[in-house]
């Protein structure tokens, strides 16, 4: 092998790592929707979710429209612990603008969370508001 195809080989393999770093971090902060503590077991995707501190992050996965429906409208939202993916849930995304319209109750500060037990103590809402959209994710509390 020639010097200059090393060289070159060398740099395709350094810039690969750099740009998997740089989104990863980019993906990371820009994702992130902040902490939530549930309070009790949950189902999250047909998957049983433990009570316990989460941290709330945007997925990257596509969401599959529905007939009747906009897949731009919502989002799967991964509940993360240690660093890995315990559960995830499709959250409703509405723009701060609309949000009085369709639910009712005191909306989180800006950048913060709320998590509530419906009425009934059938659901667990998390409801995050940041960067001007609220991310309604209910639920169901596990028997």
């Amino acid at each position: 092998m020639t010097r200059r195809a090393m060289y070159s080989m060398v740099a395709v393999v350094v810039a690969a790592m750099a740009w998997m770093q740089v989104g990863a971090a980019a993906q990371t902060a820009a994702t992130s929707l902040g902490t939530v503590r549930l309070s009790r077991a949950v189902m999250a995707d047909g998957k049983a979710l433990p009570a316990g501190s989460y941290t709330l992050r945007v997925s990257a996965d596509p969401v599959t429209s529905v007939v009747g429906q906009s897949g731009e409208n919502n989002k799967w939202i991964e509940f993360v612990q240690a660093g890995q993916v315990k559960g995830r849930e499709l959250a409703s995304v509405i723009a701060a603008a609309d949000v009085k319209t369709v639910i009712k109750g005191t909306a989180p500060a800006a950048n913060s969370n709320k998590v509530e037990l419906l009425k009934g103590g059938e659901y667990l809402r998390v409801w995050a508001n940041r960067g001007g959209s609220h991310y309604l994710i209910h639920l169901v509390v596990s028997k």
